[in-house]
């Protein structure tokens, strides 16, 4: 069961560990994707439902689109068991 969380990254202004990353969360399964709220990385890593919930398929994608049809191009596309493969997959990024 995929969550249908969207995780996006801004292109600048964070810097340092990914935990205190300001990016932006929308929940695609609520319907229609909403503007989106800013939270840290660390929000959503330590969020109960995440957390025990491994595997998670995540991907890598350039651009997002605001409309309830998004079906965003993925460049990448990996299985996840850890935190720590998120973390590997981030710096593989170069993000």
């Amino acid at each position: 069961m995929e969550f249908g969380w969207v995780i996006s990254f801004p292109k600048c202004g964070n810097r340092g560990k990914y935990l205190n990353y300001t990016v932006t969360l929308m929940d695609m399964k609520e319907g229609k994707p909403q503007n989106g709220k800013l939270v840290k990385l660390e929000e959503v890593v330590e969020n109960r439902d995440f957390e025990n919930s491994y595997p998670h398929t995540i991907g890598f994608y350039k651009n997002s689109s605001g409309d309830a049809e998004f079906k965003p191009e993925y460049l990448e596309i990996r299985k996840i068991n850890n935190v720590e493969e998120l973390w590997l997959f981030l710096n593989a990024l170069d993000i």
